[in-house]
């Protein structure tokens, strides 16, 4: 793993043994680690040292803004390295969102299930519990697309997630395949359990993820854990990147009847109390890396068929609780995190409103929660999460055709219920195509006019996209992402429209006879006509300029057959340069 960036310092603790030390650049927005000689324990160790020890770290500002910080135990300290089950290393990653100084208070605890507890006075204190100091923290010196250039990405009460450095919106443009990505081949105590046919395999045949085309990707400075292993799916992460994509979708549990059966994060299939250290500081690796490429990590933290088995139950069982706590202090320091609480739901709403409780009472980030989708049941399926403060987006599946209709409503009935909930859209049936490789379909007409246009056009905040199962490199086993590549460039073309021309965020969906427009009525229109021809617009008085955009290819604004446009009254934007029956873009702005 690289090794350049690293400072530390040892801090030793004021009315505790042992010592502190502090690890990571102390800038703005990146992860400071703070690692603590503890009590020596296992993975399989009595007393648990996942349930029945409890780190949390109250970091301070000198502004008087406070975060508590669950850690977690980290064996030797090296694990990635190592493979150690072992050892006296117990660590807590933070994510300052200030310059200045920060002092820290240490809280460690023990007691039966005690990790499992909000109360911060559960348990008996042991050492290095009081264990105390303070660093200062300077201004980032990263550039975007690294998030450390642009602050956590938080839901702050808009239909827009909005990084908390810069104040930019975000909009996404992901990959939804393959679900199992975590399932590669160089983490540790990572294998396929059930190689069935249509389970990740097509043979019968164990399978893992190796993305070999992608070794080509990974760049001289990239990080690697054990000497050489994980270039590829770093190199892999290197070309989403490469192509602007800026979201990844993963899940961290599909064992107990998931699809892949081949991602966990405990020492064993069997074994859901006690967690594999090495494997999950191999994956902090990974999800570090996207952090610095500008990818969002959307854990999806289980699926349709496991998710009333985790604990026996579907609600906020004891086991249920520790997974979660878990995910929260390994990860919750990366920048732009999405919780999803589940691939396809089948819990209650109050079992998602308690599970989504939780997790928030956790996370001292507060990354914002959505919960995934049957197919093309959006329409209903949140009826009883909206206005929830718990729940800020959503995470749909359903045809494309209806991806505008469903971001109208959900936007609409969203803000109507007090909390305006981020739309996205992240998976595409039928479950058999999906997003069909560019050997298959090199236009992607659909996907592009009705799915990504669609979501954002209808005031959503963009898309993921779904691999089918009857193609090579689908949602199980895709190892090229090359094989999307048209795909990415004109989600690309998309976001860039959008972040370059348009005030999004001020604007609102209304629809026209065979167009769909984003409005701020008297400055700025834009109309999207799916299947081509010209459109009407209803202007109030002023002087308004024409230009059209091609989703298909981008570029710059080009000249249609009327570029000059006088209010008030109905107007007719003309026609676009060349293609008048494929779909284009118009921008109406004021003069």
């Amino acid at each position: 793993m690289r090794k350049g960036w690293l400072v530390v310092v040892l801090l030793f603790a004021s009315g505790a043994s042992g010592a502190v030390r502090i690890s990571g650049e102390l800038k703005l927005w990146h992860r400071i680690s703070l690692t603590l000689d503890g009590l020596a324990s296992s993975e399989d160790a009595t007393p648990n040292p996942f349930r029945d020890y409890r780190l949390t770290v109250v970091f301070t500002h000198e502004s008087g803004q406070s975060y508590r910080v669950p850690g977690f135990f980290a064996a030797d300290g090296n694990a990635a390295e190592t493979s150690a089950r072992a050892g006296s290393k117990w660590r807590v990653h933070f994510a300052p969102d200030r310059v200045g100084l920060w002092r820290f208070r240490v809280s460690f605890r023990t007691g039966h299930d005690v990790a499992l507890s909000l109360d911060p006075e559960a348990g008996q204190p042991v050492p290095p519990d009081g264990a105390a100091g303070s660093f200062r923290i300077r201004a980032s010196d990263k550039r975007p697309p690294d998030f450390r250039a642009k602050g956590t990405l938080r839901y702050v009460g808009e239909h827009y997630l909005r990084h908390a450095g810069t104040g930019e919106r975000f909009l996404k443009g992901g990959a939804d395949s393959p679900e199992n990505f975590l399932a590669y081949f160089e983490f540790d105590d990572t294998f396929d359990t059930d190689p069935a046919p249509n389970e990740g395999s097509s043979a019968g045949k164990p399978f893992l993820h190796r993305y070999q085309p992608h070794e080509r990707d990974w760049r001289s400075g990239d990080p690697v854990w054990k000497k050489s292993r994980g270039r590829n799916i770093i190199g892999a992460l290197n070309y989403l990147s490469s192509k602007g994509v800026n979201s990844v979708y993963f899940l961290t549990y599909n064992i107990d009847g998931g699809d892949g059966k081949d991602v966990w994060m405990w020492t064993s299939p069997q074994v859901r109390d006690r967690y594999d250290v090495s494997k999950l500081e191999q994956w902090e690796i990974v999800f570090s890396h996207m952090d610095r490429l500008g990818i969002q990590l959307h854990v999806v933290t289980q699926e349709t068929e496991n998710d009333r088995k985790l604990g026996g139950s579907p609600g906020l069982n004891p086991i249920r609780q520790l997974y979660y706590r878990e995910l929260v202090a390994r990860f919750a320091h990366h920048l732009a995190v999405m919780w999803n609480l589940g691939e396809e739901n089948n819990a209650s709403d109050a079992d998602r409103k308690q599970i989504a409780a939780y997790i928030r009472a956790l996370d001292p980030y507060q990354h914002p929660i959505t919960v995934h989708t049957h197919n093309n049941k959006a329409p209903d399926f949140y009826n009883g999460l909206l206005g929830d403060p718990h729940f800020e987006a959503t995470s749909i599946q359903g045809r494309m055709e209806n991806y505008y209709r469903d971001a109208m409503a959900l936007r609409e009935r969203s803000a109507r219920a007090g909390r305006p909930w981020v739309i996205f859209g992240d998976e595409q049936p039928p479950a058999q195509v999906g997003v069909a490789p560019d050997e298959v379909d090199p236009n992607h007409d659909t996907p592009r006019v009705e799915a990504l246009w669609g979501n954002l056009m209808g005031g959503g905040a963009g898309v993921e996209w779904y691999f089918g199962y009857q193609y090579p490199h689908n949602d199980l086993t895709c190892e090229d992402w090359r094989t999307r590549e048209r795909m990415w460039d004109q989600t690309r073309y998309a976001l860039e429209f959008f972040h370059r021309y348009l005030p999004f965020w001020e604007m609102e969906p209304v629809s026209l006879p065979g167009a769909r427009a984003l409005v701020k009525a008297g400055q700025i229109y834009a109309v999207q006509l799916p299947r081509g021809g010209s459109a009407t617009i209803e202007l109030p008085a002023g002087e308004y300029e024409v230009s059209w955009y091609n989703p298909r290819s981008g570029g710059p604004l080009l000249a249609g057959s009327v570029t000059r446009l006088s209010g008030p009254g109905v107007c007719s934007i003309g026609s676009p340069p060349s293609d008048p029956g494929r779909d284009w873009v118009a921008l109406v702005r004021r003069r």
